[in-house]
């Protein structure tokens, strides 16, 4: 639904001032409040070796952040979107962290990841939109429902162009900068 802009700003005002209880997140993602609890450990287990390998075998020196809230461009009639992706990576040359707000630009972001958890809906359609909005360009998505892992990139007018698909247990090519394949076996 679009609002108008005293209503995006009045929103973006009282979100960006919103104390969220300890163990909660929350997120402004097309002009909804989106409050997620604590993930579980599966969901944990797969970032965390996600990130080890591309600390291992990635050919650029990447920096990782969990949890890190990236402001990106708005849904037309919507306030602009925060979003925290389960992870956030850059290459460690731009330096993008040392000294970030609690919510950064997007620039330099080389890739996000989700894992889906309580709500895969808003991983596979809105948060996949925003951050093509926002000009990334990989969005890493591991589907634990339907056991795939999925690669979007191109963003263009608001989505990416293009996904590569994989059933979790084969590998998943990544392209530059990162140059190599993400093994998946381990997410089963």
């Amino acid at each position: 639904m679009a609002m108008d802009p005293i209503t995006q700003e009045i929103l973006l005002d009282w979100f960006v001032d919103l104390e969220t209880p300890e163990g909660l997140r929350a997120e402004l993602i097309e002009g909804e409040l989106v409050i997620t609890p604590v993930p579980d450990g599966h969901h944990e287990h797969c970032i965390s070796g996600i990130v080890g390998q591309m600390h291992r075998r990635s050919v650029t020196e990447i920096q990782f952040s969990g949890n890190k809230g990236l402001k990106l461009r708005n849904a037309e009639g919507s306030p602009q979107d925060h979003v925290i992706p389960d992870g956030t990576i850059a290459p460690r040359e731009r330096r993008l962290f040392r000294g970030a707000d609690p919510w950064m630009p997007c620039d330099g972001v080389a890739m996000v990841l989700e894992v889906t958890s309580t709500r895969p809906k808003a991983d596979r359609e809105s948060k996949r939109r925003c951050y093509a909005r926002g000009g990334i360009p990989l969005y890493l998505l591991l589907d634990r429902d339907d056991s795939a892992i999925t690669l979007f990139s191109t963003p263009e007018r608001g989505d990416y162009r293009e996904h590569l698909t994989r059933p979790l247990g084969k590998p998943l090519p990544l392209p530059a900068p990162f140059a190599f394949d993400l093994e998946t076996v381990d997410f089963l």
